[in-house]
């Protein structure tokens, strides 16, 4: 006799990740359920909110199938179409490149896609917080319980299931941001050096105002906080600030292993920020169709659930090769003094860097 569950699969979390897990998984019949802390979805905001176009997407994840069908980003969700990304060295001379982004309005974004998810026929529970995973029950602070056959943690690095389940370690950035009212121009910046020690700071301008902020690691600090480097730089810009915002991304790339027994990690809680340019919605979107799309098949015909981990590696391991591999070059060589990573910044490295920047070998002929 089969077990009797609530639902085929609960998804912990309804952000980018979690609502495509339930968008995909959905459309191929499962009845599925998304719990999240927060009401509405996607607030607080956590992020600097850019993302490449879908053809920017194209070209940087070339492995990816159907990217319009994934990616359906609404007009009223994008706060700035950008077709510049300024890489700037502490001497604020910058090195300029062709990007096609927006930046986005996360929150409307990250309704957005609930609203796909429902469409397909996901339910949502918001303002139930997780206390802790147990075989297949999702046990609730309030001690409400949910089963699932399969549940889906896409509740970031410290979601309950990875925190409980899954030994290995990512390497956490922690960024503080603000919004800032203003003009700020149409080109997207990302700064290095010694104002963002180990990691980078931005400016990403929106209609009106810009998303401004950083991250750092800890262990290249020199003993000053993260308020304090954040402070500095968001100093150089002039305006009101409508919103202050803190969060941190796992910049180590990808785990492991995704999936043991039914229990997968998506997004965050699975490492998929690219390290090299901490870009992680679109990443884990990815991530989520996949995931989504093996668990229907998984329902339907006995897939095993593993194929969700070959799948990403067919489409992402490329990418995500190369941008740990970025990441950890980029690590030592923003240690430098600022003196000599202005020299490093010049158009005879103009191409080197940006590969790295965008997930591509640093070198062709490496």
């Amino acid at each position: 006799m089969k077990e009797k569950f609530d639902h085929d699969v609960i998804v912990i979390g309804g952000g980018p990740a979690g609502s495509t897990v339930a968008r995909y998984a959905a459309e191929g019949g499962a009845d599925v359920l998304v719990v999240d802390g927060r009401d509405p979805i996607g607030t607080p905001l956590q992020c600097g909110e850019l993302v490449p176009s879908n053809d920017e997407m194209r070209r940087l994840c070339p492995d990816v199938p159907e990217m319009d069908d994934l990616f359906k980003t609404p007009q009223h969700a994008i706060a700035r179409h950008s077709s510049k990304m300024h890489l700037v060295p502490p001497s604020g001379k910058p090195l300029i490149y062709d990007f096609d982004g927006y930046v986005l309005n996360r929150v409307a974004h990250d309704e957005f896609l609930v609203d796909l998810a429902k469409e397909a026929g996901a339910q949502y529970k918001v303002g139930s917080r997780v206390e802790k995973v147990i075989d297949n029950s999702v046990i609730l602070k309030d001690g409400g319980e949910i089963t699932a056959k399969i549940i889906v943690d896409a509740g970031g690095h410290n979601g309950p299931i990875r925190r409980d389940y899954w030994t290995e370690k990512s390497v956490k950035i922690p960024v503080k941001f603000v919004l800032m009212d203003g003009d700020f121009g149409e080109a997207v910046e990302l700064h290095f050096g010694s104002m963002a020690p180990g990691g980078y700071a931005w400016m990403f301008p929106k209609a009106t105002g810009a998303n401004i902020g950083l991250g750092i690691q800890r262990s290249f600090a020199k003993g000053k906080s993260l308020n304090e480097y954040t402070d500095e730089f968001i100093s150089k810009y002039s305006g009101d600030i409508s919103f202050n915002g803190a969060g941190s991304l796992p910049m180590s790339g990808t785990i492991k292993k995704f999936v043991k027994n039914n229990y997968m990690l998506v997004g965050d809680s699975a490492g998929m920020v690219l390290p090299s340019n901490g870009a992680g919605i679109t990443i884990a979107m990815i991530g989520g169709r996949i995931a989504g799309q093996v668990i229907s098949e998984h329902l339907k015909n006995g897939l095993d659930l593993s194929e969700y981990e070959k799948r990403w590696k067919k489409q992402m391991g490329k990418v995500m090769a190369n941008s740990k591999r970025s990441f950890k070059i980029g690590s030592l060589l923003f240690r430098l003094p600022d003196w000599l990573l202005n020299m490093m910044f010049n158009p005879l490295t103009k191409g080197i860097i940006w590969r790295a920047v965008t997930c591509r070998r640093m070198f062709w002929v490496v």
